[in-house]
């Protein structure tokens, strides 16, 4: 069974830099779609940015601050995040439709102002 694991989780500052990978134990290319989420304490799981064969979509949020980008080779996505703001503070998950949701263990990332 396919699995997803996430790294690069932390604490930064605001205005700060982070760089989320997310590993997956087969080759991605046949991924529909990969992509992040985060979920804030209290708050709904909600969607940071996705990738499939043809776009790359982000939350109006992160625009302009997140990218992301798949390395089919090394079976990774990553989610390059740029001047965090607290509000960004969330654990971050990583997703793929593999037919079904696949979900990674999640990682913290916390933003202190």
């Amino acid at each position: 069974q396919v699995q997803l694991v996430e790294s690069g989780g932390g604490l930064v500052q605001a205005g700060g830099s982070l760089r989320l990978s997310c590993v997956a134990s087969r080759t991605i290319f046949s991924f529909n779609a990969m992509g992040w989420y985060r979920q804030a304490p209290g708050k709904q799981r909600e969607l940071v940015a996705t990738i499939t064969s043809s776009s790359t979509n982000y939350a109006d949020s992160v625009k302009g601050r997140f990218t992301l980008s798949r390395d089919n080779a090394k079976n990774t996505v990553y989610l390059q995040m740029n001047s965090l703001k607290p509000e960004d503070t969330a654990v971050y998950y990583c997703y793929a439709w593999v037919g079904y949701d696949l979900w990674g263990q999640g990682t913290q990332v916390t933003v202190s102002s």
